[in-house]
């Protein structure tokens, strides 16, 4: 069974919202600058693996059952939200499995790079930190089923342990290190405005389902729907009857922040007062028109305050990890690697593996 365009389209909207689900923490779910990814950094040649060795950092070792702890639950919040279908998917260059595949080490490669650094800046667990991974692995442990503990590599309890520890340090270290980040965020910075959008698009997809751009003709017919809206609206035609008929956005009521959008759109939306409908705006993939629905709402500036101090806090982690993660020495163990697949078992549902941290870790 393959999904159609438009459903390939939603789904490729959504897999960053799972992604963050799956992820360490907020700030493991943004990209640092790709510094997480073995094949950005400095490889060194070493004599050979153990049989389930997937990869070190310095002398740092992840074992293909620790990863495949990942995969696993990563596959099954991925299905658990779209269906076996997801995997009929393309992201970019790639097919959806490698791409949760290529996420999955990215992130548990993250995880022990910042465990290195977490020994350089001398920070350890406490003897209750430890407790708790001993219980979260406890739990999670028992939760599995046979044919589970098999598709992670015969996971064990005590590498669980070790798993949820490491999990564990990261997650203090980032703490560490954006302790004293609590900038101020003014209303204006971090205001907000609603708006009703109709979105033409200046493109169409291929049978792959990439974007191909209009030619000029097509271009031309594209503004000229949109003049003709425009009109309707100023002949006193409603907005929303416009817009349900036609918009071809994914949203048509969208609340926007600064920077959220091209710096085209944004300029027209916040020029708007309350009730005012922009004149037609040419982005590179569309031409779209706006009106105001509120020029500002206290919960959503309240909210996206949180969302930029928070964006400023990984942007000061992410500088000092880079750097700290550009000097380390990583190696690949591809034989393995290549040999690693999303399981086919439907015996295999467990997925609970970071929702069981988030527990012990917020008591």
């Amino acid at each position: 069974m393959t999904l159609t365009n438009r459903s390939a389209k939603k789904i490729n909207k959504r897999i960053h919202k799972i992604l963050v689900t799956v992820a360490l923490s907020t700030f493991l779910s943004t990209s640092l600058s790709g510094c997480a990814n073995i094949s950005n950094t400095k490889i060194v040649l070493t004599t050979g693996f153990t049989d389930n060795e997937l990869f070190r950092i310095e002398d740092l070792s992840c074992t293909e059952p620790e990863y495949l702890v990942y995969l696993v639950n990563s596959q099954n919040t991925f299905e658990t939200g779209f269906g076996t279908d997801i995997w009929n998917v393309t992201v970019g260059d790639s097919d959806m499995e490698n791409y949760i595949k290529d996420k999955c080490l990215s992130t548990v490669a993250q995880v022990k790079a910042m465990n290195l650094l977490a020994r350089e800046s001398g920070i350890e667990l406490s003897e209750d930190e430890t407790a708790k991974a001993k219980a979260a692995a406890s739990e999670y442990y028992s939760s599995l089923n046979e044919d589970e503990k098999k598709a992670m590599g015969h996971i064990t309890e005590e590498q669980l342990v070790i798993m949820y520890e490491e999990y564990a340090t990261a997650d203090k270290l980032y703490d560490y290190i954006i302790r004293d980040i609590n900038p101020e965020i003014s209303d204006d910075e971090a205001r907000t405005i609603t708006v009703e959008q109709i979105v033409l698009n200046t493109w169409k997809l291929d049978s792959m389902g990439q974007k191909i751009a209009f030619e000029d003709s097509e271009r031309s017919a594209v503004k000229n729907t949109a003049e003709q809206i425009l009109r309707q609206v100023r002949e006193g035609t409603d907005f929303s009857v416009l817009m349900e008929e036609y918009n071809q956005a994914e949203e048509g009521t969208v609340t926007i922040g600064k920077g959220d959008v091209s710096a085209e759109i944004e300029t027209a939306a916040f020029n708007l007062d309350n009730g005012e409908v922009s004149s037609i705006i040419e982005t590179d993939d569309a031409y779209v028109i706006l009106k105001c629905i509120s020029t500002f709402n206290r919960e959503e500036t309240e909210a996206n305050k949180v969302r930029i101090v928070e964006e400023k806090k990984q942007e000061v982690f992410g500088e000092k990890y880079d750097a700290f993660a550009s000097k380390l020495s990583r190696v690949l163990n591809e034989d393995l690697y290549r040999k690693i697949h999303v399981t086919e078992s439907e015996n295999v549902k467990t997925r609970s593996f970071f929702e069981i941290y988030r527990k012990h870790y917020s008591e």
